[in-house]
């Protein structure tokens, strides 16, 4: 069954989307990240024009990432002060992110601008992910104890100023780094898509020293609020927000992230890195065969979403 989308100016299968939702929001629940980055280059593969894809995907990405975290807090594996400090960060780099977004538009980049990012940064942290899961399950296949990270590690992180306790997560650490890391997430978040989940999760672990299992839905917490800021600055903005189809999506979605959580609950950290680490490179290697292999038609008009 067809449907059309105003703003895509494409009629689509409801099916297809319902469950591309619903598979978005399994991948959300089961590691802690929004989804943002499978989903936007599955609509850009359907059809869906780039810019249309960032501003729908970021709607869709609120409905999932609450379902998944509400489920997470039940559970009680999120830490809302270390989710509070990071969402602060996230609000100002979404709408910061959302001027750039504007930007790249009128200057008729942004197509190109969103490929190269997820080609960058997914290639680069689904091989940091990949490479450290794999020695941790080599070792443990050896026999050998997988080696602890230790809660009180010290380096040039710790110097910095505004010291918070977290005490959910076992932390002592400058509420800077975290804001950061949240500001970084929200420029991504704009320009991308995304929840920022691909970044966030290895940062939370590898630079804050976070116990994997406390990430996932502290990551979903600063996740929901960023990708509703995103919703908001695009729909004022940039008008690519297509509300038919990122309501179609975000219903199989929360469906998904339920069924996710499941999945992901007793699943040991190094596996869960290992899995979403393969998921990132497949759709890396996706969208950089896209950008370098010969079109079907080597001319087409397009006429972009929103003029």
């Amino acid at each position: 069954m067809q449907i059309y989308l105003p703003i895509a100016e494409l009629s689509i299968n409801i099916f297809l989307l319902f469950g591309m939702g619903a598979g978005v929001g399994f991948l959300s629940g089961m590691f802690g990240v929004g989804g943002g980055f499978v989903m936007t280059p599955l609509l850009i593969f359907a059809g869906v024009p780039p810019a249309v894809a960032v501003g729908s995907a970021a709607h869709q990405l609120v409905a999932s990432s609450v379902s998944a975290m509400l489920a997470h807090l039940r559970r009680g594996s999120v830490d809302l002060l270390m989710g509070a400090v990071m969402t602060v960060g996230g609000l100002a780099g979404s709408a910061i992110g959302s001027w750039i977004f504007g930007l790249l538009r009128r200057a008729g980049q942004v197509d190109l601008v969103i490929s190269l990012s997820f080609v960058v940064f997914l290639g680069a942290m689904g091989t940091i992910m990949l490479f450290e899961s794999a020695q941790v399950m080599l070792r443990g296949r050896d026999g050998m104890a997988p080696p602890r990270r230790k809660l009180h590690q010290h380096g040039w992180v710790h110097g910095l100023p505004f010291k918070i306790r977290f005490r959910k997560s076992r932390l002592y650490i400058s509420a800077l780094l975290p804001a950061g890391i949240g500001l970084g997430v929200g420029l991504l978040a704009s320009i991308m898509g995304v929840g920022g989940g691909f970044i966030m999760v290895p940062a939370m672990i590898y630079l804050l020293g976070m116990p994997t299992q406390m990430v996932i839905g502290t990551s979903l917490l600063q996740i929901a609020f960023v990708t509703a800021s995103v919703t908001f600055f695009h729909a004022l903005n940039t008008q690519t927000v297509d509300v038919v189809l990122s309501m179609v999506l975000l219903t199989g979605s929360v469906i998904g992230a339920q069924l996710g959580v499941r999945a992901g609950v007793g699943m040991k950290g190094e596996h869960l890195r290992g899995l979403l680490g393969v998921l990132v490179v497949a759709v890396a290697l996706g969208l950089a065969w896209g950008l370098v292999a010969a079109p079907a038609d080597l001319f087409s008009l397009t006429t972009e979403a929103g003029t």
